[in-house]
């Protein structure tokens, strides 16, 4: 069954590679399921995307790796789907009714808004089209949509004057995503227009909240947003190694914990 020749694995690879383009991330089971091959052929495959550096290895599968390009929206609302509604109600629960907080663009932001539909007494101003439609149903929250430019393929609002409207405000709590976190700390995104409104969010915070799932720790991205000692509380599945937890600490980042599916910051075999 396995003992495809070298082209119908030319094939099979270059599949693979557009299934993780489109959901950002694969798994070695699901995988053989398709291509009715074993799971040994399927690891095999991956791990030569992955030394071709356009994967990266997490326990069970891949992710799709890019340095400079992010995953497309659908997809990245796929890529720990149920870690990120279990941050989200973590980090909602820190969040005290008759509060004022920024939510920025991000889906795991987007699971934080839907973990405080049942909030009251808040007013949140976000440049993120999916909180508010979230959230402004609810009589208890107060939503303020920063204007700007709206970005057509995930509905974040940016420009010069989403910046200049952010500035305006001082909030208790700003909640805040990242696409990638370096070893050293540095939270990193894609876009340059993004990155000025989430700085100018966290300038203009009491408090900063980094909800952010493990996968972060092992993806890149171009353009620096802030540090974690920039950051009061860190609200992730699981920190992935002593290092970091050791970063945290340093930095006096409380960490908060959620838990999930052991499946994201386990390289450690495809």
């Amino acid at each position: 069954m396995d003992t495809l020749p070298p082209r119908a694995a030319s094939r099979r690879l270059a599949e693979i590679l557009s299934i993780a383009r489109q959901a950002g991330r694969v798994s070695v089971e699901d995988l053989a399921q398709r291509f009715a091959v074993t799971p040994q052929t399927i690891r095999r495959d991956l791990n030569e995307l992955c030394d071709a550096r356009v994967l990266t290895r997490v326990h069970g599968g891949a992710m799709i790796a890019s340095s400079v390009e992010n995953l497309a929206y659908d997809a990245r609302k796929l890529v720990a789907e149920p870690h990120k509604r279990l941050i989200g109600a973590a980090a909602a629960a820190l969040v005290p009714g008759r509060s004022s907080l920024f939510i920025n663009i991000g889906t795991t932001t987007e699971a934080v808004a839907r973990a405080l539909a049942g909030h009251a007494g808040l007013l949140v101003i976000t440049n993120n089209l999916h909180v508010a439609s979230e959230l402004y149903r609810n009589p208890g929250v107060e939503v303020v949509l920063a204007g700007g430019v709206i970005r057509h393929s995930d509905g974040g609002i940016i420009g010069p004057g989403t910046v200049e409207q952010i500035r305006q405000f001082r909030v208790d709590t700003a909640v805040v995503g990242t696409s990638a976190i370096d070893a050293d700390g540095t939270l990193l995104d894609f876009d340059i227009r993004e990155v000025q409104v989430s700085q100018a969010i966290i300038a203009s915070a009491r408090r900063v909240m980094l909800v952010a799932d493990s996968s972060k720790f092992l993806r890149s991205a171009p353009v620096r947003i802030a540090h974690l000692s920039d950051v009061d509380v860190l609200v992730t599945d699981r920190l992935p190694s002593a290092e970091i937890a050791a970063l945290c600490a340093a930095n006096d980042v409380h960490v908060v914990e959620a838990g999930g599916p052991v499946e994201l910051s386990d390289a450690s075999s495809v």
